[in-house]
């Protein structure tokens, strides 16, 4: 059985940078520090962050006054910022700087006038942190699929312009973007894709890989979106793939008759876990291990100045 390894894999440079940002806050406050959220959707890093001492809530309310506060990777709204500010003046901020960039072009758009379309998953809480950076809910609208654009209806002359969730579907986002495209002619786009390199860069890798592959493990926890697209692209090409937090989730019996098996790993997924599961194959009938090229990866996004040593 050949194992055959995507790349680019597993963290990714806002990943790498919201994990220091916890990790560094601890070191200098001591703990607990409280984490609005998970600060990225992988079961193994939070329970790791938790044994060092950061404290996850759902909400600010859950924070005692004082309290060293953390703001997730996939940001959040300015009701949440000003809650926040109410209880502490310690807060780091471990926004992802692409979903940030997303924040800005809604404010920008907004101050112009515009109507905001936004590509995304409701209840995700990225998508939630996006929608609150608006001042009137009014102006903002969620679209989820190609359906929902199709009940759009706002008044002539309206200026419109849509922006993105960074994890989402490369290919189904496209056909989204198309079908505004042609519903509304002068919508305005932005100036770069708003979906991430990373997304980018991990959903190409496994397309790279897939035709050669009976299977797809995806490394990545069940709440991660952008681990859900890459289990979605080998479902769209008629391959058995799962979504697993690491090697103890694998079913032996996913393994009867499959010659090859391609490995990926979510953005917020650390490569510890899939070189479990490869040690987990070759345990298990695997004799070949391939790391198969794809995109080089230097981005690096650096923490606050006030957590740097």
């Amino acid at each position: 059985m050949k194992v055959l390894l995507a790349n680019p894999r597993g963290f990714c440079a806002g990943v790498e940078r919201a994990i220091e940002i916890v990790e560094r806050a601890i070191d200098k406050h001591g703990a607990p520090i409280y984490v609005r959220h998970e600060v990225v959707h992988n079961k193994f890093v939070v329970n790791n962050l938790k044994q060092k001492g950061a404290v996850f809530v759902d909400e600010i309310n859950q924070v005692p006054e004082g309290g060293i506060v953390v703001f997730s990777a996939h940001g959040v709204s300015q009701k949440v910022r000003k809650d926040a500010n109410s209880i502490t003046s310690t807060i780091y901020d471990a926004t992802c700087p692409l979903v940030t960039k997303v924040h800005k072009e809604v404010t920008r758009r907004q101050k112009q006038n515009h109507q905001v379309i936004l590509i995304g998953h409701a209840g995700h809480p990225e998508v939630e942190g996006t929608l609150g950076q608006s001042n009137d809910i009014k102006n903002i609208t969620l679209v989820e699929s190609i359906s929902d654009v199709e009940t759009l209806d706002f008044p002539t002359g309206t200026d419109i312009s849509y922006t993105t969730q960074t994890t989402l579907s490369v290919d189904d986002t496209q056909e989204i973007v198309e079908s505004l495209q042609s519903k509304f002619a002068r919508i305005q786009s932005p100036k770069k894709s708003d979906i991430c390199y990373a997304t980018q860069n991990r959903q190409d890798s496994v397309k790279a890989i897939i035709n050669n592959s009976d299977m797809l493990l995806v490394l990545g926890s069940k709440n991660s979106s952008n681990s859900n697209r890459l289990r979605e692209i080998a479902e769209k090409n008629k391959k058995p793939a799962y979504l697993i937090d690491g090697a103890n989730d694998i079913d032996p019996a996913w393994l009867n008759g499959i010659n090859s098996i391609g490995i990926t790993a979510g953005a917020s997924a650390p490569e510890i876990l899939v070189q479990e599961v490869v040690s987990y194959l070759l345990d298990n009938g695997a004799n070949e291990v391939i790391e198969v090229g794809g995109a080089n990866e230097s981005v690096h996004f650096p923490v606050p100045n006030t957590l740097r040593v």
